[in-house]
């Protein structure tokens, strides 16, 4: 794939981040009962990193937790036979917390579906927001990310990468032509 464009460096993410750290704390009146819950991969270190912003901002300390949407994906059968499991870690209660899921990009809103499917298997929050640090829009589902970082239209046959420093060694977004 070749290289089209980096369309936010690591500054441009910190800031990203801040800004819905913030969004985050104002929609929801503070941080009682709210926990963030990244989804794998790229969506648990963009939690901890929103955390700890809230940590800064607020004063208190938002529990973070790890989730494997793998087994409840639609299209699981067209993936593998055999799916890599790597295993959800919510070390808290979700009932009637607010929970934030995070993920690093939103293209079609399946991922967002399986999260909210596994999400719900935990327990009975109050409620399910969803953050992305990018949407880049084709959605195919009614579902919408209440926090976004960058909206960056794209065409299909375009691919939106994030690096992370906790994943890849870098921090940046990257546009791709396939």
């Amino acid at each position: 794939m070749e290289c089209k464009a980096q369309l936010l460096t690591h500054d441009d993410m910190s800031r990203a981040l801040k800004r819905i750290s913030h969004q985050i704390v104002e929609k929801n009146h503070g941080t009682e009962d709210l926990c963030l819950i990244g989804i794998k991969t790229r969506g648990v270190p963009l939690a901890r990193r929103l955390s700890e912003n809230i940590r800064v901002i607020e004063g208190s300390s938002i529990p973070v937790g790890e989730l494997d949407i793998t087994l409840y994906r639609d299209d699981l059968k067209q993936i593998s036979k055999t799916p890599t499991v790597n295993g959800t870690d919510v070390p808290f209660s979700v009932e009637g917390k607010v929970v934030v899921l995070v993920d690093d990009v939103i293209f079609t809103g399946r991922t967002a579906r399986a999260a909210l499917d596994a999400t719900l298997k935990l327990g009975r929050p109050s409620k399910i927001q969803l953050c992305a640090l990018i949407d880049r829009g084709h959605s195919e589902l009614p579902i919408k990310a209440n926090f976004v970082g960058k909206n960056i239209p794209t065409s299909l046959d375009e691919v939106v990468s994030v690096k992370l420093i906790e994943t890849d060694g870098e921090n940046g977004v990257f546009l791709y032509q396939k």
